[in-house]
């Protein structure tokens, strides 16, 4: 059973110049369909950081810009608990 697919003309190009090297190095030709299924089948098996390729980007802060955001806290000598802060923020 064979379904189609659309693709970008920028990722149809690649595919080309993927089945070019592969021609060019194993002296095979490959269809598009087998070039593919190869990627699908090989992406699966690291399902995970195909995955973490969809998230967001995430820039850690500098170690000058954490200074900078703690320096804005202080200190007022109280003691405070988890469950204080619980009530505080979910309500009794």
């Amino acid at each position: 059973m064979s379904t189609s697919v659309k693709v970008t003309d920028a990722t149809k190009s690649q595919l080309e110049e993927l089945q070019a090297e592969i021609r060019l190095e194993t002296g095979k030709n490959v269809t598009q369909q087998e070039l593919l299924e190869r990627i699908v089948t090989d992406s699966y098996g690291s399902k995970d950081e195909l995955i973490d390729s969809f998230r967001d980007e995430f820039e850690p802060l500098s170690e000058n810009e954490i200074e900078r955001w703690l320096s804005g806290s202080s200190d007022w000598g109280v003691e405070t608990s988890e469950g204080e802060i619980d009530d505080v923020l979910y309500g009794k």
